[in-house]
This record gives C-alpha cells, sequence and structure tokens, in this order.
C-alpha cells in the first residue's frame, strides 16, 4: 500500500461502510460486516465483507452495491470485492442486535405496521395473486411492506414473486426472504419444493407465532397476511396474534363465493376484527385481441357481498392475459405488466386501502399497578 494513499482509504472505508445488507437493511459498519480494506500501487480497492452465512443468497445484490459506492469514490481505478463470513461470536452479536428490534409478542406489537388480513370463502378466487399484486404495488410507492404466507397448506407467495429459497436463521431470528422490494415469509421456503404439509392445529398454531414473533420484520408500514381460505386453525391463530389486523375480503362475482366469503365476514365482525374492504377478483375476463368484457362468474358479487358485511367495495380486478402470465412468471403484474387494466386496478386499490382500527372491545388491556 502506498502511504500517500492513506486517505484514499479512509474514504473507500466511509463508502462501503455506509452499505445497507439487502437482506438485513443495515449499514455493513454497524452490522460489523466491513472487513480489510487496502488499495494497490494500481489504485485497485480491495474491500472485504463479513458474510452472515457462507451461503447468503444477497452475495451478488451485495457486491454490485459495493461496486456502486466506490464508483463514486476518486482515484479508485478498479474493485477487488472478496467475501469472508463471520465468526459465531460476530453473528450472535448481529443476532442479539437483531432480537432486541422483537418487541415481546411479537414484532407488531403495539405501534407499527397497517395489517391486512387477506382472506377468502373458497380457494381459487385469486386471494394470494391479489395478495401478492398489493404488496409489490404499495412497495413501488415508497413503503415498506412484508407478506406472511398463512396459507400454510396452499403456499403460492414463493412462487408469485418467483423465489424459492431458505431464509437465513441465526440464533433464533429470522430474516425474511426478499423479492421485488418484499419482505416474505412462508413455510415454502422451510420444505422441498411441491412437499404437501401436514400439520394439524398445534403445529399450525406454533408455525403463524414463530412468523410472526421470530422473524425480524422490522420497519414495516405495511403486512400482509395471506390466510388459507375459510374460517380454520389458522385464521383464528392470526385473530390471536395479530389483534390489530383488519380484514381484506377477496371474491369472484359468483354467489357461491361469496356465499362462503360472507361466512368469513361474519367471523372476523364476531371477534370484533374491523373489515376494512372487499375486493372482486375476475370481475371479467378481458378478451387479448379486442379487449371486449365477458362477465365469466357474473356480475355484483362483490357489490353485495361489501353491502353484506357494510364494508366498502374497494375494486373490481379485471382477469386478463398479463395477470395470468405475470403468475407464472413469478413477476407481480403491477411490476411486470404495469399498463394492463388489471394491474392498472390493483395499483389503485393498493393506493386506497383504508386505515382501519379495531376498538377496544373484547381485548384484553395491560395493567399498570402504581
Amino acid at each position: 500500500m502506498i502511504l500517500g494513499r492513506k486517505a484514499d482509504v479512509r474514504r473507500i472505508r466511509a463508502a462501503v461502510a455506509a452499505v445497507r445488507d439487502p437482506e438485513i437493511d443495515g449499514s455493513l459498519d454497524e452490522l460489523g460486516m466491513l472487513g480489510d480494506i487496502r488499495v494497490s500501487h494500481s489504485g485497485t480497492a480491495d474491500v472485504e465483507i463479513l458474510l452472515t452465512t457462507e451461503s447468503c443468497p444477497m452475495r451478488g445484490e451485495l457486491e454490485a452495491r459495493v461496486r456502486a459506492a466506490l464508483a463514486e469514490v476518486s482515484d479508485v481505478d478498479s474493485v477487488h470485492v472478496r467475501f469472508g463470513v463471520m465468526a459465531e461470536h460476530q453473528r450472535m452479536r448481529v443476532a442479539s442486535g437483531l432480537r432486541k428490534g422483537i418487541q415481546p409478542g411479537g414484532p407488531l406489537d403495539g405501534p407499527g405496521p397497517r395489517v391486512y388480513a387477506v382472506a377468502s370463502g373458497k380457494g381459487g378466487v385469486g386471494k394470494s395473486s391479489v395478495t401478492a399484486n398489493l404488496a409489490v404495488a404499495m412497495a413501488l410507492d415508497g413503503l415498506r411492506v412484508g407478506v406472511l404466507d398463512a396459507d400454510v397448506w396452499g403456499y403460492s407467495i414463493p412462487r408469485l414473486f418467483g423465489v424459492r429459497r431458505s431464509p437465513v436463521a441465526m440464533h433464533g431470528v429470522m430474516l425474511p426472504v426478499r423479492a421485488h422490494g418484499v419482505a416474505l415469509m412462508s413455510v415454502g421456503f422451510l420444505v422441498p419444493d411441491e412437499e404437501p404439509v401436514v400439520w394439524r392445529g398445534p403445529m399450525l398454531h406454533k408455525a403463524i407465532e414463530q412468523f410472526v414473533g421470530d422473524v425480524h420484520w422490522d420497519g414495516l408500514d405495511v403486512l400482509l397476511l395471506d390466510l388459507p381460505p375459510g374460517t380454520g386453525d389458522v385464521t383464528l391463530s392470526v385473530l390471536e396474534l395479530l389483534p390489530d389486523a383488519a380484514l381484506l375480503v377477496v371474491t369472484t362475482p359468483q354467489p357461491m363465493a361469496t356465499s362462503v366469503a360472507s361466512r368469513v365476514g361474519k367471523m372476523a365482525r364476531d371477534s370484533q376484527m374491523p373489515v376494512a374492504g372487499v375486493v372482486e377478483n375476475m370481475s371479467a375476463a378481458l378478451c387479448a385481441h379486442c379487449g371486449e368484457e365477458s362477465a365469466l362468474f357474473g356480475s355484483g358479487g362483490g357489490e353485495e357481498l361489501a353491502a353484506r358485511l357494510e364494508a366498502p367495495l374497494l375494486g373490481a380486478v379485471p382477469l386478463d392475459v398479463a395477470l395470468r402470465e405475470a403468475g407464472d412468471a413469478g413477476v407481480p403484474a403491477v411490476l411486470r405488466a404495469p399498463a394492463s387494466r388489471s394491474a392498472a386496478e390493483l395499483r389503485r386499490i393498493a393506493g386506497g386501502l383504508p386505515r382501519v382500527q379495531r376498538g377496544l372491545a373484547g381485548r384484553s388491556l395491560p395493567l399498570a399497578v402504581v
């Protein structure tokens, strides 16, 4: 190293120290991920980054961020990024810091993000597709968004987001998997592809409890829960673990779908959970060539359900080729085909999701002895 380049090393270190890890979303300096930095005679910056795990899935993205930061530093002709792995005591320190961000009873206790439980009465109405698109739409608007895939048996969030890998876990803290600007957690990240999940009540409750309480959902503005269809154990667990959640009901115009969806709404009302609104999906099929609408599933079902639940009809999403192709490609339509009518309607719904708050009736309140 040339002594005259010591100032360069300081500028390089400052630039790299400010880079944010794409998975934990903290600076490399505060996370202790910044290793040795050297500058060669030829002006090559040699930077060492300490990963939390050797199999870090965000290695490529992290290297790109480091290179982009050093592109702004003068006198750096080229960059060589080396990766090491944290020692166990360093991992424990990071995990301890993450654990401090998880409040007692779960990271969503007290003031926090808006929480929407997306539900349907029956399967096949496109509930998960609506959830994925609303999440990405809100992320595109600059919000920090998370999706908890609580549809344990029929998980589809990994497929809809085009990502399938295990989340990083450190000493009892899991980091959500990130895709398309959204933080994700699903049982689909924890089991082999196409493996059926044969769990019953207690195991389901424990899984949801861990997804709520052991995942580093740090700094979210909005959390969307993709519930399984119907009114089973998982929905009851969500009501218990996330008392501030508001219900978002997805239905098709078909009378059968709206009839069973009303049962979910009634269960929410009986449990003092507010209903944020109704989304009518597959409101009409759009011809890919002429754009003509066909009411394959009838009409008026969403409006009827909204009236029955005394909640607003937030929108009606048409079924077009772009929406179907986006789901198959693993890139939500609002990102892959933003000009499509389905994507435009989903973005409009996302921008108008109402803020609702559950009342105090039926809730256990903390007591303080003075």
